[in-house]
């Protein structure tokens, strides 16, 4: 009894000074016995034998040198690509050697892209690589990091001076769209919902999400990324409110000068294509609206339709390849920005160097992007097959309500006609307005 009554008056101690304490004084308390406890191990025994049964070393390493096409479709890129890769990463990697097994920066890139590209959860590499779910948790944030700052600079550079004219011929002998550089759109990454975020990523589709506003050129790869804004937003409103709108509204870009239209002396400014959603500007072209148009004005949003294909299937091909975006992403917020921009350069990456590899091996293959037939059918891409249902990056479709100017509607206008002449139709143009598709 005497023993019950001494621990009984101690407790009640503890609590009397735990009482006394305010809340700052309490949670150090907390923090101080937190520290002192000691961990169960180092490393779990289970991974002890990381080296001998974890998929990095009993499938990786041995598929590396006896099997090239598993290699791509195991990584989304050859074995040379991932070395790469890996030596332009390495300098943004700082890790210490905290224990006898550590991760090695080859396994740490093998993780971050089996990750990004199956789109298996971070837990279920964990137990395959035979490591801790909070260390590849760590490893996918580091690495995606790194991929961004290692590969930003000459992968996804903003253009400027030649690299214009470049776009801008591109899209006039691929897409048959004169001055034009580059198509824009925003695309919502579909988020687990973050604790305590109220409304501010509930888009209006009834999913939580982080939209990513991209330009591409005409080759499908990627020259303005905008990423991590809230999924109430609208495409129109990120769109002025982030640099490359504002510089772009206010005429601070730097553009080409205005250009002959091909085979006529017209000239006209250089042009960026949207959707509907966009408002219309001198430098920003959008379809004209309504539904019953004459043959001029729908042979128009034809021709930009055709043209502004090439954004859809930019984010066809990296929702394709990186299938960590075919379902919601349970990470935190700016965790998903990290991996979108991962993704982002990791797309440029691959796109800029596929000519040089077998078909098997290419990042966007033969037929994996839309095609258009000889008589001007659209034929699908690939890409759409693997993403079914692209439920994770759906496109905003509401319509802009801003007033154009004048001269923005006259460049619309004389595009319009020049669509109609015999340097600027494409012959299948009328077959394609009377049957009715647009796209």
């Amino acid at each position: 009894m005497a023993e019950l009554a001494a621990a009984m008056m101690s407790r009640s101690m503890s609590e009397t000074i735990l009482d006394s304490m305010d809340e700052e004084e309490q949670l150090l308390l907390s923090l101080l016995a937190k520290s002192q406890r000691k961990r169960r191990w180092c490393v779990r025994p289970l991974h002890h034998a990381r080296h001998k049964y974890g998929e990095f070393y009993v499938v990786v390493k041995p598929m590396r040198m006896m099997d090239e096409e598993k290699h791509f479709e195991y990584f989304r890129m050859s074995a040379q690509r991932f070395d790469y890769l890996l030596q332009r990463i390495k300098p943004f990697i700082t890790h210490k050697r905290t224990h006898l097994n550590p991760v090695s920066l080859q396994e740490r890139l093998a993780v971050t892209l089996r990750v990004l590209a199956s789109g298996t959860s971070q837990n279920a590499v964990a137990i395959s690589y035979k490591l801790g779910t909070t260390t590849v948790s760590r490893i996918v944030s580091e690495v995606c990091a790194a991929i961004w700052l290692g590969l930003r600079d000459d992968y996804v550079p903003f253009p400027k001076g030649s690299d214009w004219k470049d776009i801008s011929r591109d899209f006039w002998r691929m897409w048959n769209f004169p001055n034009c550089l580059g198509c824009i759109d925003g695309k919502h990454v579909t988020i687990k919902a973050p604790v305590d975020a109220g409304s501010d990523y509930f888009n209006y589709k009834g999913a939580h999400s982080i939209v990513l506003m991209a330009v591409c050129d005409a080759r499908y790869r990627v020259t303005m990324v905008d990423v991590g804004a809230f999924g109430r937003e609208s495409d129109g409103g990120i769109f002025r409110s982030s640099d490359f709108g504002t510089a772009l509204l206010q005429n601070t870009l730097q553009l080409p000068q205005p250009a002959h239209l091909p085979g006529t002396n017209t000239n006209l400014p250089h042009v960026f294509l949207g959707d509907a959603e966009f408002s219309l500007n001198v430098n920003l072209m959008r379809p004209y609206p309504g539904v019953n148009l004459d043959d001029g004005r729908k042979i128009y949003n034809y021709r930009h339709s055709r043209a502004r294909r090439v954004i859809e299937n930019s984010f066809g091909i990296l929702a394709a390849r990186w299938r960590i975006f075919q379902k919601p992403i349970e990470f935190t917020p700016n965790k998903v920005v990290d991996v979108v921009k991962a993704c982002v350069a990791l797309h440029n990456m691959l796109t800029h160097t596929d000519a040089a590899l077998s078909p098997t091996c290419r990042y966007i293959p033969p037929n994996f992007a839309d095609t258009t037939s000889p008589s001007g059918e659209v034929q699908p891409g690939e890409w759409r097959r693997v993403v079914a249902d692209d439920t994770n990056m759906r496109a905003v479709a509401r319509m802009s309500t801003a007033r154009a100017s004048r001269a923005a509607s006259a460049v619309r206008d004389d595009l319009k006609t020049f669509f109609q002449t015999q340097q600027g139709l494409v012959p299948w143009q009328e077959t394609v307005v009377h049957r009715g598709c647009l796209n």
